[in-house]
């Protein structure tokens, strides 16, 4: 059947890079954190107390100390006109529950608008790298307990559900799943 579409003119594949952070990414990292953040979070509305958290947590200056971190290790995603999405691993981070390592995938932020396009699993698949690298028997994860499409993205990708625990702002908390992914 012919396509009732012209064809594109001037079409090019964008391009993906992979790459550490590095301090002139920190605003980005920032920017992109609180995007994500605040569209997967709150889904009512944005309330003073949430929005006081997110700016106080996704400033520069904290983004700067974590790429500074030797127990940090934070990739990013870049395309053609910027980062669109990024993924932080922390060693020496004891799990909330039993029979994990000390290896977390902290934070993994993709773009809503870029969701989709298989950059969450390059990321994914570069950090799992870096942690098989280190010797770790597992890594592991919390996220939103009502956050599906997270969910559903760690369990197709082998992470098994193992408990819970709560992401606490000040004296509230909101219930979270973790997950690890056994290695040996």
């Amino acid at each position: 059947m012919k396509s009732l579409l012209p064809p594109q003119k001037n079409c090019h594949l964008s391009v993906m890079t992979l790459r550490m952070a590095n301090y002139s990414d920190a605003s980005s990292i920032a920017a992109i954190s609180i995007e994500v953040w605040v569209g997967t979070y709150l889904k009512q509305g944005v309330t003073a107390f949430f929005a006081d958290y997110a700016l106080e947590e996704f400033t520069v200056q904290k983004i700067r100390s974590l790429i500074n971190d030797p127990t940090q290790l934070i990739l990013v995603s870049q395309n053609e006109e910027g980062i669109d999405g990024f993924i932080r691993v922390s060693a020496k981070s004891p799990a909330p529950v039993n029979g994990c390592s000390d290896m977390e995938i902290s934070t993994f932020y993709v773009q809503p608008r870029h969701q989709g396009k298989g950059i969450g699993k390059r990321l994914l698949s570069a950090a799992l790298k870096h942690c098989r690298e280190t010797y770790v028997k597992s890594v592991w994860l919390t996220t939103n307990a009502e956050n599906d499409p997270a969910i559903d993205f760690y369990l197709a990708q082998g992470f098994e559900h193992v408990g819970e625990t709560n992401f606490c702002i000040d004296d509230k908390g909101y219930l979270n799943n973790v997950y690890r992914l056994a290695f040996y």
